[in-house]
């Protein structure tokens, strides 16, 4: 080779070494920052970028800097680094980096910086141009085999500004179209993304189980294929748990994500993590958290220069401070302006959001015209709003009825705002799910019951009782369709329910199985939530169907409710309604609280003498403070009839036959008049029940009586075998209690406050859970459960019930006999058979109960449901 060629040669090997290099980064780059390590993938364009010779400092233009050949290299190296750099919170600067990229791209490379500049758009809240961009990438990429990945990233990145606009149909069309394409191309990553957000499409669309549904299947893919996603991912699950009424569930999902958000230095998802925090915060009631949260993603969309995110960030801080200041007129000025704001960023939603808030503070501050005409500009555009905005105008509405003494008004929109809360309820299948969505709707019932006290109407309180109260329990039950791997993590639970309960026993715990069961209860419970409604659900009882049953069974019903600290209640006789204003709520909860804990620790143990004398004694200072605040005030009102009562909050769990005055009264707790009456009319709690086969009994294990306490009642019916010892297990008892007149299980009982679907009974193979009970395909129609605990109940708003009574009476069980406390053994055995004596005679549960329980002077046992 001449000496004159050499370095050609040379500077040609040079040249294409280095493209090489420039390559292999870029690749690394594009995975990096795919699978969510963004910093990373900068770092890798950045190397490639000096490998072409470029300077982020450098004082010569970028198009001396690089050689010609390697311009479009550059230029797409460039555009990587610009979007990993806004994604760490630099936008400004990634969008200079596009600039540089575009003096180095040809023009028929322009399609790559259009998506980009829209993605950056996407970023910082600039939704129209970001629009305008992602439409000038798609007209630029599609047709063109090279640029197929960079279609797809457009179609997806495109869904994402629709979705931002509230435009779900077009964003489910690039969806479906970008599925397509990245399917035939093998791009397991972008399928996924498309699936994740198809999702989110069912989420907006209100479809909460579907949307689930999408998360999970997505969730499959980022494990396999970029699980640095599966953060994002579980802030959008987490929305839609708030949809659903579980704050407390989002806020632990959010949590979760903000620490990898941290870790990933994801700064623009942190934020808006903190953002849905705060709205996570908001709806668990916590207000002053709420603000901060909402204050520090303020802050962060401000430096990111995002600010239609900043706004919304205040649109939220705004809502929990009225709700922490009790609302006033400069809350009201500020909630103008801002939604001046949302507006002019093309959130409308928001923006009538904003607005209904500073309508409702201007009521509070007395300026009654100018929330009226604030009010009648939102009715007048009603554009078609999500849930959480209809509900508002539904409550300011009545609020603003309310101020001008028109009752009926009020009380119309907020009964068509609980409509709504219904119709929600009605497309979830999961009970979790159903008895969560009380909170949505908690604002309205508190309205609707203010403005029926303050019309001091003892049928108007009755019915929005009804209206408001235990609304899951008038869903009918869904029963979804038996799958394979909940049914296998169910065993695999059961195993380690077995297990830890035998370790348990022998003082010692495994805290690997500890975490095990933790996590197998998560994923149960998440596919529960992935159940679809019915939609159908029963009518809410009048008053007169109440009080006509009412006559037939002999009892009178009493409704409590608490105002402003005092217990009130609604009497109804057949005949007759009539309020009444009892004691004061706080001590009387106090008390309840104080007597289970009393015979928690007198249940079954071995005391001294003077230490069991002062524990006595305080319950009887307990049943006497409850006996002056709920019944004393009733007087003479109760007569001799047997009571259904139906409490509220923390009076759900007290154990009435305790108390002296009731002692020897059949007594009946419901969560509501209208599930009393569904149980009452079922047929199963009138009469003896015709029974076409034997009651279930059940003995579980490492209990001392219980094998003795089944067999004794084994002899109050006929033909009645006992499952006892090893052939008491799981699989048997649900095959037997499936549609059972009458099932009675003694074995131990666990309540768990925080996660009600695994309170749980021990048998000899592993728990029976309440989740078992409502897989059943037929509801037992009376149940006795003679174990400790598993009458406790988790209230949530709306005096919706959690457990494992709880969860027999939603799936159709008439009446469950079950113990609000610890229970002692030898003492419940004999009550047990007095009490199925005088069931298999002809009583009614609650009249058996009252009587049997003459025996034990401290009863734990409640009968609930329509008893």
């Amino acid at each position: 080779m001449p000496p004159a060629e050499r370095p050609s040669v040379r500077s040609r090997r040079s040249l294409d070494r280095a493209e090489s290099l420039a390559l292999e980064a870029r690749v690394r780059g594009i995975r990096e920052g795919n699978i969510g390590h963004p910093a990373a993938g900068a770092r890798y364009a950045r190397a490639g970028l000096r490998h072409l010779g470029w300077r982020e400092d450098g004082e010569q233009p970028d198009a001396q800097q690089v050689h010609e050949a390697h311009h479009a290299l550059a230029a797409r190296l460039l555009a990587i680094l610009a979007l990993w750099e806004s994604e760490q919170g630099r936008t400004e600067y990634g969008l200079c980096l596009l600039d540089r990229a575009h003096g180095l791209a040809a023009p028929e490379n322009h399609g790559l910086l259009f998506l980009q500049r829209g993605r950056i758009f996407t970023l910082t809240g600039r939704g129209g141009e970001a629009l305008r961009m992602l439409d000038s990438a798609v007209a630029r990429l599609e047709g063109d085999p090279a640029e197929t990945a960079n279609l797809i990233a457009a179609l997806l990145n495109r869904s994402f500004a629709h979705l931002n606009a509230g435009d779900v149909r077009r964003a489910r069309a690039d969806l479906l179209w970008c599925q397509r394409v990245a399917a035939a191309e093998g791009h397991d990553r972008m399928t996924t993304k498309a699936l994740h957000n198809l999702g989110y499409c069912d989420l907006l669309a209100g479809d909460i189980p579907a949307a689930l549904q999408l998360f999970n299947a997505a969730a499959d893919g980022y494990r396999r294929c970029a699980p640095g996603i599966l953060p994002i991912l579980a802030m959008d699950k987490a929305r839609a748990l708030l949809a659903a009424g579980l704050a407390g569930d989002a806020a632990s999902e959010l949590d979760d994500a903000m620490t990898s958000f941290r870790r990933q230095r994801l700064d623009h998802d942190l934020a808006d993590a903190e953002l849905a925090r705060s709205e996570a915060a908001l709806g668990a009631g916590e207000a002053d958290a709420a603000r901060r949260w909402a204050t520090t993603a303020e802050r962060r969309f401000r430096r990111h220069g995002n600010d239609a995110y900043a706004c919304l960030a205040a649109l939220t801080r705004l809502r929990a401070r009225s709700v922490a200041v009790g609302r006033r007129a400069a809350a009201a000025a500020e909630a103008i302006r801002l939604a001046e704001r949302l507006r002019g960023c093309g959130l409308a939603n928001d923006a009538e959001m904003a607005e209904l808030l500073a309508a409702r503070n201007l009521l509070v501050a007395g300026r009654l015209d100018e929330a009226s005409r604030l009010i009648a500009a939102v009715r007048r555009r009603r554009p078609a709003a999500p849930l959480a905005v209809s509900l508002m105008r539904r409550l300011a509405r009545a609020e603003l009825a309310e101020r001008q003494r028109r009752s009926g008004a009020a009380l119309a929109e907020l009964r068509a705002g609980l409509a709504m809360v219904q119709t929600r309820r009605g497309r979830l299948g999961s009970l979790d799910l159903q008895t969560g969505t009380g909170a949505l709707g908690a604002e309205l019932a508190a309205a609707g019951l203010r403005v029926a006290l303050d019309r001091n109407s003892a049928p108007l309180v009755f019915a929005w009782l009804e209206r408001s109260r235990a609304q899951a329990f008038r869903v009918r039950p869904v029963r979804p369709p038996a799958d394979p791997q909940t049914a296998a993590a169910l065993a695999e639970l059961r195993l380690l329910g077995r297990l830890t309960r035998e370790a348990e026993l022998r003082g010692k715990r495994d805290p690997r199985q500890m975490a095990r069961q933790a996590e197998l209860q998560r994923e149960i419970r998440e596919r529960d939530w992935q159940a679809s409604g019915g939609g159908m659900a029963t009518a809410q009882a009048s008053l007169s169907e109440v009080s006509g049953a009412l006559a037939g069974s002999g009892q009178c019903l009493v409704s409590i409710l608490v105002r402003r600290g005092q217990i009130l209640a609604v009497l109804v006789r057949p005949g007759s309604v009539r309020l009444a204003r009892l004691g004061n709520f706080d001590a009387a909860a106090e008390a309840a609280r104080r007597l289970n804990a009393d015979l928690d620790t007198l249940a079954g143990r071995l005391m001294p003498a003077r230490l069991e004398a002062v524990i006595r004694e305080s319950i009887g200072r307990q049943t006497a403070v409850l006996t002056a605040e709920i019944i004393e005030p009733l007087g003479s009102w109760l007569g001799d009839d047997g009571v259904v009562l139906v409490p509220a909050g923390a009076l759900a769990s007290i154990p009435w036959s305790v108390l002296p005055s009731l002692r020897g009264r059949p007594v009946t707790v419901s969560p509501s008049a209208s599930a009393w009456l569904a149980a009452w009319l079922s047929g199963t709690a009138a009469a003896r029940p015709p029974r076409v086969a034997p009651p279930l009994l059940v003995a579980g294990p490492d209990l001392d009586h219980a094998a003795r306490e089944v067999t004794d009642i084994a002899r109050c019916y006929a033909g009645c075998q006992p499952l006892l010892a090893e052939r008491a297990t799981v699989g048997a008892a649900l095959h037997a209690l499936d549609g059972a007149p009458l099932a009675h299980l003694a074995a131990h009982g666990h309540h768990e406050r925080e996660n009600f679907l695994f309170s749980r009974l021990d048998l000899a193979d592993g728990p029976l859970m309440a989740y078992d009970i409502q897989q059943l395909a037929a509801a037992p129609r009376h149940v006795v459960l003679s174990s400790c605990d598993v009458g406790r109940t988790v209230i949530r708003p709306g005096e919706e019930i959690l457990g494992f009574t709880a969860a027999l009476l939603y799936s159709g069980t008439a009446s469950v006999i079950s113990s609000v406390t610890r229970v002692a053994d030898a003492s419940a055995v004999n009550l047990m058979i007095a009490y199925h004596r005088l069931l298999a005679a002809g009583a009614r549960p609650a009249e058996a109960l009252a009587e049997a329980a003459l025996v034990e002077k401290f009863s734990p046992f409640v009968c609930f449901g329509g008893g």
